[in-house]
């Protein structure tokens, strides 16, 4: 397989970027509301327009927890829907009131059960990249697609996350002809000095696998 000078990017087998490959069945997304078609939407105030909408280019994996290391019991029973929504009751945890002025979101989030929810329609700028840089690139939040896994560094993530994880990257392939394959990454790889997520136990082998040879 070809080498990335980003360790964590899957590729295509020869190497190229998103030229005739296989993909998984997919997560269609609506070409008129770029949104993931019949997936449940929470619309996050923590969004602008993008300075380019056709200029969508990279797709970031994060992991977020809350509390931190805790998980919820999947769709509409986390506490990340609130984060995103700015609704996040502080007393529910002390760690909540340390991030209460904080203002994130992410396009989509994959919850342990497989569940998606999007946030953020994919033609519009999520806030969850924060300072960052690919290729050189600044700004990574203008041009590029974040998705959350409900998960941490020091716990496995599900075989259901996977499978939601490798449908949607197929079908955002397809429908954004800017982003391929090798521009699928971590958030450690472009914000190295601040963020190791999705943490070392993020199996991207086997995202790489599942994105070409679909079960």
């Amino acid at each position: 397989m070809g080498e990335s000078r980003y360790p964590n990017s899957v590729m295509d087998s020869d190497g190229r970027d998103g030229v005739s490959f296989p993909c998984p069945p997919t997560l269609d997304i609506d070409p008129a509301t770029h949104c993931v078609a019949g997936a449940r939407f929470l619309p996050s105030p923590n969004a602008d327009d993008r300075p380019d909408s056709s200029d969508i280019s990279l797709l970031v994996v994060h992991a977020i927890s809350l509390p931190p290391g805790e998980f919820g019991g999947g769709d509409g029973q986390s506490y990340i829907d609130d984060l995103f929504l700015n609704q996040l009751d502080t007393a529910k945890h002390p760690y909540f009131a340390t991030i209460r002025d904080l203002r994130v979101s992410a396009h989509a989030c994959i919850f342990r059960d497989g569940s998606l929810t999007q946030y953020v329609s994919f033609d519009r700028r999520a806030w969850h990249a924060g300072e960052s840089t690919f290729e050189e690139r600044t700004r990574c939040n203008d041009f590029s697609i974040g998705v959350e896994l409900e998960g941490c560094d020091t716990q496995p993530f599900t075989d259901a996350q996977y499978t939601t994880l490798s449908r949607l990257a197929a079908g955002l392939l397809r429908a954004y002809p800017k982003l391929g394959r090798e521009n699928i990454v971590g958030h450690a790889d472009i914000a190295p000095l601040r963020k190791t997520d999705p943490g070392p136990l993020f199996d991207w082998q086997r995202l790489r696998f599942e994105l070409e040879f679909p079960r």
